[in-house]
């Protein structure tokens, strides 16, 4: 059996397996519901047990994989821009809330950087020098969290193609695009070849190049992150995952996104909208959304279901336990 064969056949096989969240779990649309040190790969792989992934707004998560934590693009400071109030300031300091993020990141092993925009990257120099976590992103990550201090050692730039493997999880990096406002530009386009003075404000963080992830859970889900609407679709041939974290799109420039994003990925049995929330507001439930966000949330469901009908789609709420 090929390698992408055995992918369907375990995917598929899930699907037989019912969706579970604590704290509760809306499928359709938004509603009522101390130091470690990063652990070495291990030799053999065992079976973690079941992996709990819980968003953190934005397109942030925490995947509890055993007694292992991955966390992918953590951004919990939520610092007020005035992105969402009509008055956005690039000017704005950079301003780590460590009272806030110590409530929820307790430890950390890997963190995952789909790119260095604030809202993805800001607080990932403090998460890593608190946890000693190993921080993954494009060379301007590296360069980024050089400018901030964290230790080389701790800091693994990749460029799409690798494939690590962690014992209980493997994580693959796919080269990505980042999505483009209404001018077909990107906000705060550009990349760092070489450590910047310390970041000081939001626009000191500039895009960086994107990337995607693929988390395959040893005896578990394989599952897709982005974090920005936009996609290579040749680069996702063959990843066929279980579960897909899709991006909003915040304009309708790309063309077709969401069909060819479902054929690209072979129609996951699950997706789950993720960075459609006003993230500069408190993690509170229900997600606060921006009336024209909510209504692209809905025509994002209405697309999956029309191109991809047998996929389900979960819209999370805030720091709930799902387990696919």
């Amino acid at each position: 059996m090929s390698s992408l064969d055995r992918r369907r056949f375990l995917r598929d096989a899930a699907a037989s397996t019912a969706l579970v969240a604590t704290g509760g779990l809306t499928s359709t649309a938004l509603g009522a519901p101390a130091q470690a040190a990063p652990a070495p790969a291990a030799a053999t792989r065992r079976r973690p047990g079941p992996a709990g992934f819980r968003w953190w707004g934005t397109a942030g998560w925490r995947i509890d994989i055993g007694d292992r934590t991955v966390l992918v693009d953590p951004f919990l400071s939520r610092i007020d821009t005035g992105l969402f109030t009509g008055a956005f300031t690039e000017s704005t300091p950079l301003q780590v809330r460590a009272g806030v993020v110590d409530g929820y990141v307790d430890r950390a092993e890997t963190v995952l950087v789909t790119h260095t925009h604030w809202d993805h990257f800001m607080d990932v120099p403090y998460i890593a020098g608190r946890t000693g976590a190993r921080v993954f992103g494009t060379l301007t990550a590296y360069h980024l969290g050089l400018a901030y201090g964290v230790p080389a050692g701790q800091l693994s730039a990749v460029k799409g193609g690798e494939v690590m493997d962690f014992g209980d999880y493997t994580v693959e990096v796919v080269a990505s695009l980042h999505s483009r406002n209404a001018s077909y530009a990107v906000a705060f386009p550009g990349v760092r070849v070489d450590p910047p003075a310390k970041p000081a404000t939001i626009a000191d963080l500039p895009e960086g190049d994107t990337l995607n992830y693929v988390l395959r859970v040893a005896g578990g889900p394989t599952v897709f992150f982005m974090g920005a609407s936009d996609f290579v679709a040749r680069n996702l041939a063959g990843i066929a995952p279980d579960v897909a974290m899709v991006a909003l799109n915040s304009t309708t420039v790309t063309a077709d996104y969401v069909s060819r994003l479902m054929v690209a990925l072979d129609h996951p049995k699950v997706v789950v909208p993720v960075h459609f929330d006003n993230f500069e507001t408190e993690l509170r439930n229900p997600p606060i959304v921006a009336p024209s966000d909510r209504t692209r949330l809905d025509q994002l469901i209405a697309a999956v279901r029309k191109s991809s009908p047998g996929s389900r789609v979960l819209v999370p709420e805030y720091d709930t336990a799902y387990h696919f």
